[in-house]
């Protein structure tokens, strides 16, 4: 297969995954990604098909994280490097394939914290990304308790190989997820 577009990569996603709230997290992914590869100067339908479908087995097979994925972009036809990058986000919990290129280390950094920006998005009295700022989700990291789920020693471990302040990622992953905000159900009341 030549370069798998937005549409094919929409139609996977669809197929594996009916849970709005994984459909948001998805489409946020694939936001930033777009917005990071922009910024950097790569590729952005590369990078943003790599991160809407880089959960495709996360509601069908939670207990064979990528393993499942893998197979299903394989069997797809996907190439080499855009099943790596997919793998890489995984690293240290599901997979082996650490991140090497640059696509692949923002992926990891971003997953979770996609995550983190939407909870504190959703206890703003405005329930919007629009309006938000980095500190109001700096804040939210210090409270271990809220969003517990986010694994915060992955951003850290990310934001290093990307050689980039914790408030830059968390900037980057702002940025991009106001981009598709109406998408990601986080408009809110602004």
């Amino acid at each position: 297969m030549s370069k798998p577009t937005r549409d094919q990569a929409l139609s996977l996603l669809q197929q594996y995954t009916k849970t709005e709230s994984l459909l948001n997290h998805a489409r946020a992914v694939e936001a930033v990604m777009r917005y990071c590869a922009r910024k950097r100067g790569y590729d952005e339908e590369q990078w943003g098909v790599i991160g809407l479908v880089h959960d495709l087995d996360w509601e069908m097979y939670p207990t064979e994280h990528c393993i499942r994925t893998e197979k299903i972009l394989r069997d797809a036809g996907w190439p080499d490097d855009y099943v790596r990058a997919v793998l890489s986000h995984a690293w240290g919990m599901f997979t082996d394939v650490q991140p090497q290129h640059e696509m692949e280390k923002v992926l990891y950094t971003i997953d979770e914290l996609t995550g983190l920006v939407t909870a504190t998005a959703l206890m703003r009295p405005s329930k919007s990304v629009l309006d938000m700022q980095t500190r109001s989700v700096r804040k939210k990291w210090k409270d271990k308790s809220f969003a517990a789920g986010v694994n915060r020693s992955v951003v850290e471990k990310g934001a290093e190989m990307l050689g980039v302040s914790i408030d830059q990622a968390i900037e980057d992953t702002i940025m991009g997820m106001r981009e598709a905000a109406d998408d990601i159900g986080l408009h809110g009341a602004v």
